[in-house]
């Protein structure tokens, strides 16, 4: 009998094919991945939907979590809360991280921050004052602002405990504007974590139990993967315009491109560019505090102006029409809130530039009316010719390169100098020019 030989060497490698090697189960795992969204901008609507849509596509793309960079002076308070809801049911886990260094969460930051699942800051930022400010007609009532400054307190509370962060706290920031650095709203425990980066922050996420809408879920960051998503154009667009200072702006050069266009019709350009201004103002002005009694005295500004053009008033219309501009700008926007007003470095200059624009624009239409005429009827006055025969009921004169019938006043004997002084219809009257004979 012989016997069956066993080949070492094939023997092994099967093994190796059969058997699978740890390092190889552990490369081919799953690593996580977290998308980045960066907002440093007051929360205004496009802010809002922005933010919104990169959590839904986060979780429909399978994320394990989004971590939004916040920088925000404040902003609305529809567009805060609507956030806030977003967050709170957010099917991922959702952190918010101040950064960077001097970055702040303020006002409408200060809840974003906490309804986070994770709320986190880069040393040297801060967080607080988040005093609800009086929008709108009866801003200014003391009962108004007591039940908006209740409900603001009442929500935030809620929104603190259900996160298990310092509600008290939280209730100061609002009642009394308080704010804090990292570090004390560390020691507070209004956020969870204070970090110098991003890798920083991924360290210390790691193992974190938070609550989803679905359950209960552990924040696992080894071996991250970071996603950095960038604001599209078109969001990019509205979240400009939708800025104070932008829109003021955008309305004052609708409203100059618009009114040359009525001083100079047929010009076209100025028309079309104020057109599209006018109304891309309009859509920022509809997501932003405005005073309509602003608007009305800056369209009020304009009207006079365009009045100073048909009636002689010797610059008071002019004088009223710039009143009404510097007021409208102070009251366009009402708000207390800095992230929601014209800077005073903006509106200075444009309105500077504006007024000079349409003083200039006046004085050339003004000029242009007082100008001699050079046509027709008008353009025949004052002009000089001879007497072609005899005038005095009748005649013929030669000027301008044409005969014309002519009559006079006074007999005028023909080669004489003559002056036209008025058109009667088909016919010319003229004076004769004394001491002078005609060319």
């Amino acid at each position: 009998m012989t016997r069956n030989k066993i080949n070492i060497p094939i023997l092994i490698l099967a093994l190796l094919l059969i058997v699978p090697i740890p390092g190889q189960l552990f490369a081919e795992e799953k690593k996580p991945v977290f998308d980045t969204i960066t907002v440093h901008a007051a929360i205004t609507p496009p802010i809002a939907e922005y933010i919104l849509q990169s959590i839904d596509a986060s979780a429909k793309a399978g994320s394990d979590g989004l971590i939004i960079l916040l920088d925000t002076p404040g902003g609305l308070d529809l567009a805060m809360r609507d956030i806030a809801k977003g967050i709170l049911n957010s099917a991922i886990p959702v952190a918010v991280y101040v950064h960077p260094s001097g970055a702040r969460a303020a006002s409408a930051g200060v809840i974003i921050t906490i309804s986070a699942h994770v709320a986190a800051m880069t040393p040297g930022t801060n967080i607080g004052a988040a005093h609800p400010v009086g929008l709108g007609i009866g801003g200014t009532d003391k009962t108004m602002m007591k039940k908006v400054e209740n409900d603001a307190v009442a929500y935030v509370r809620g929104i603190a405990d259900k996160r298990g962060r310092n509600a008290e706290w939280v209730e100061k920031s609002v009642r009394q504007s308080a704010s804090v650095t990292a570090e004390e709203a560390l020691k507070l425990k209004v956020i969870d974590f204070v970090a110098p980066d991003l890798n920083s922050l991924l360290e210390q996420m790691d193992g974190k139990e938070v609550s989803l809408s679905s359950g209960k879920r552990v924040i696992k960051t080894k071996y991250a993967i970071i996603n950095e998503k960038k604001m599209g154009t078109r969001q990019r667009v509205l979240a400009a315009i939708s800025d104070p200072n932008i829109a003021y702006i955008l309305l004052l050069i609708g409203l100059a491109g618009l009114y040359f266009e009525l001083a100079h019709p047929g010009v076209i350009l100025p028309g079309v560019i104020g057109g599209i201004s006018l109304i891309m103002a309009f859509f920022a002005l509809q997501t932003l505090p405005v005073n309509y009694a602003g608007i009305l005295l800056i369209l009020f500004g304009i009207i006079l102006f365009i009045a100073e053009i048909k009636v002689i008033s010797h610059g008071l219309l002019t004088v009223g029409g710039i009143i009404s501009l510097v007021l409208g700008s102070l009251l366009l926007f009402e708000s207390p809130d800095p992230a929601l007003r014209v800077s005073w470095s903006v509106m200075i200059p444009v309105l500077t530039v504006i007024c000079l624009f349409f003083a200039g624009v006046i004085a050339l239409v003004l000029k242009a009316q007082m100008r001699k005429r050079l046509t027709g009827k008008e353009g025949m006055i004052g002009e000089e010719g001879k007497a072609v025969t005899d005038i005095h009921e009748d005649g013929k004169v030669y000027i301008k390169g044409a005969y014309w019938n002519a009559s006079s006043d006074k007999r005028v004997e023909r080669d004489r100098a003559v002056r036209v002084v008025k058109i009667e219809g088909l016919k010319i009257k003229v004076e004769e020019i004394e001491n002078k004979q005609g060319g």
